[in-house]
């Protein structure tokens, strides 16, 4: 075996360890949004303009745009180059995942986005007018107890397949995949 098969070996040995490392730490796999989903929170990113436009009676920008479980960057890339005029911050935890994604942002020269290797429930969230999120059960219900008690400008939420229990979504887009996946779109204010 050569040295480049032996370091590619080990790169990949690596890599497959960090995700099942913080599969198990985590409670759920770095699992990126299907194609229809990813289409289905972008189209719901148009129908909150309120949100992630700018101000045009004050030119000036409304708030940020997060992604919570950024993972592998298939949704935070294009909200960065769909709205280039906004702040895009991504929080993922696992490893491979994250800076693949800070990697791809580097080649691309993408200069509004951002990707934090930080748990979203210790962040500061109160500057993102619309959060996008693709989590688990536990994960919404951690999110949902942090939106109470945080003095935010959140105005949007779209979670892909998973719902709060507080809040009613006032538009939910019902996939045509196998799992017959809902999108939800909430308001805050």
């Amino acid at each position: 075996m050569s040295v480049f098969e032996t370091t590619l070996l080990v790169i990949t040995a690596l890599a497959g360890f960090s995700i099942v490392w913080s599969t198990l730490t985590l409670g759920i796999s770095p699992m990126p949004s299907s194609k229809k989903a990813r289409q289905a929170m972008l189209q719901l990113s148009e129908e909150t303009s309120l949100g992630l436009g700018v101000d045009t009676t004050v030119q000036t920008q409304i708030g940020a745009i997060f992604e919570l479980g950024s993972g592998w960057g298939s949704l935070l890339i294009p909200l960065a180059k769909m709205y280039p005029q906004r702040q895009v911050v991504g929080y993922e935890l696992s490893f491979v995942p994250w800076l693949t994604s800070v990697l791809l942002i580097k080649m691309l020269g993408l200069k509004n986005v951002k990707v934090n290797r930080q748990n979203f429930l210790d962040a500061d969230l109160s500057s993102a007018a619309v959060i996008f999120c693709y989590l688990f059960p536990a994960g919404m219900s951690a999110l949902e107890k942090n939106l109470q008690s945080e003095n935010r400008a959140l105005e949007y939420l779209v979670s892909n397949n998973f719902s709060l229990s507080l809040y009613k979504p006032i538009k939910t887009i019902q996939l045509t995949d196998l799992y017959q996946s809902p999108v939800y779109l909430y308001k805050f204010k």
